[in-house]
Parts: structure tokens; sequence; C-alpha cells
């Protein structure tokens, strides 16, 4: 792997860690020390390659897709990524049955696929908000507006939905 191919590899893993709102010791004490920030720290930086193997496990330790961590694979990489929608899961448990059941059932099968049972947050995709939205018979904008008034997202969000009507 050339230096400057693992140097954009590295950025793409600290740009997703940081999306997270991860450091790199949180990256150690999230994986229960699988993960160590040392190491993580040097693939970041470029110092040490990563095997396929490992980028694919990182990969889903951070429940993104292998393509969103290799260089060159994100249009417009210079463009400041949308903000990441992120379920306040201790939130969501307050919200009656009756107005967050479906997204309380949604919420636990995407843990339940990654395997990713903290209990505080859980980020989801566009993807997930969209369908979500077609499980609420709204659009995705009016749905984030009830998510936020229910405070189970962030103000943010908006900008994530606005990101993605442009």
């Amino acid at each position: 792997m050339s230096s400057e191919y693992a140097k954009q590899l590295g950025a793409k893993l600290r740009a997703i860690r940081t999306q997270q709102g991860l450091s790199l010791h949180g990256v150690e004490e999230k994986s229960q020390g699988r993960w160590k920030a040392v190491v993580v720290g040097s693939y970041e930086r470029g110092d040490r390659a990563v095997t396929v193997q490992r980028l694919a496990e990182l990969a889903d330790f951070y429940g993104v897709p292998v393509q969103e961590l290799l260089p060159g694979t994100t249009p417009g990489g210079a463009a400041e990524p949308p903000p990441k929608l992120v379920l306040d899961l201790e939130r969501l448990a307050t919200v009656p049955a009756e107005k967050a059941g479906p997204l309380q059932r949604y919420a636990a099968t995407i843990q339940s696929q990654r395997g990713d049972y903290n209990g505080k947050v859980l980020s989801i995709r566009q993807d997930d908000l969209r369908t979500l939205a077609v499980i609420y018979d709204q659009s995705p904008s009016v749905l984030t507006e009830q998510l936020i008034s229910w405070g189970v997202l962030d103000a943010d969000a908006r900008r994530a939905v606005a990101h993605e009507d442009a």
C-alpha cells in the first residue's frame, strides 16, 4: 500500500470515528479493548498498514460499509458530510409505546443486526429515516421534526434532512 493511499485511508477512518463522536480512547473503551487506541491512531496516521480483514472488522465496528472507508469512493470528498442521525435510546424509552412503538422495534432490529447494545445512542442512516417515514406515513422532514420534539433526535438532524433534500 502506498504511503499516500495509507494516509487517505487513515483520513477516512479518522473522519468516521470523529463523526461518531469517538476519541481514540473512546474506541478502545467502546470495543472493550478489542481496538487499541494506539493501533487505530497508527492506522489513521497512515503509519501502519491495515489488512483487509482488520479493515472489514473496523468498518463493522463503526457500522459503515467497507467502501466508505476506502479513499476515492465518496463523491465530493471535500464537501462537509451531513450530520449523523443519532437516536437517543434513553429518551426513546420514555416516549409512550403508542407513539414510538414502530421506532423502538426498528431500533431494536438495527441493534440486533449490528450487535450494538450500548443502550444509549444508535446511529441511523438516511435510508433508515426514509423507511421510518414510510412506516409513520410522513415525509422524512416531518418525521424528523416529530423525533426532535420527542427529544429522540438532536436538532442538527434538520441539516441532515435538508442536505438530503438538496
